[in-house]
């Protein structure tokens, strides 16, 4: 299990800057149930800024992912390029109610990252997801499941509604 493969140790961390980085890849998506990826080679450095206030992580995520396409259901890989911020302060209780900053406890040793990389990551889609354009401009879609979707698409040719004709008649008569 990679649970403890996406930690940053917080127990006697002093003030300043430190840089963290993790590869993300394998079995990171199997984690979590439903995830839209199937797979992906990524890689996220974590700039970590302690203060005595606040802890300041800031999140770069860059590599690619594969996804199931929307048109042809083919997976693809598609890249990420992401920077994402998340502001940490020390309390009594975790809270996570505030969706600037995260609040956990002043004992804590450790924050596991791999949900906010996991969000972070599934941030960074577009939300239709389909197969780029080859370098001829074609789609890059499976083109007999492309054909056969055409088969089975109902085009209807009039435009015009029975209904609306109705209520045009009358709109015209007042």
């Amino acid at each position: 299990m990679m649970s403890g493969l996406f930690v940053i140790p917080l127990g006697g961390l002093k003030e300043g800057s430190r840089t963290y980085s993790f590869e993300i890849g394998g079995g990171f998506f199997e984690l979590f149930d439903g995830s839209e990826i199937k797979e992906g080679e990524l890689k996220s450095v974590v700039e970590l800024d302690k203060r005595s206030s606040h802890i300041d992580l800031r999140f770069s995520i860059t590599g690619y992912v594969t996804i199931s396409c929307d048109r042809c259901l083919e997976l693809f890989n598609y890249p990420i390029e992401c920077e994402n911020r998340l502001l940490i302060r020390l309390g009594k209780n975790w809270d996570e109610n505030d969706p600037d900053m995260l609040t956990i406890p002043s004992d804590e040793h450790e924050l596991d990252i791999k949900q906010y990389l996991y969000e972070f990551i599934h941030l960074a889609l577009p939300i239709q997801r389909i197969h780029p354009d080859n370098e001829n401009g074609d789609s890059g879609c499976d083109i007999e499941m492309v054909k056969k979707i055409s088969e089975h698409t109902v085009n209807n040719q009039n435009d015009n509604d029975p209904r609306w004709d109705e209520l045009k008649k009358l709109m015209n008569n007042n």
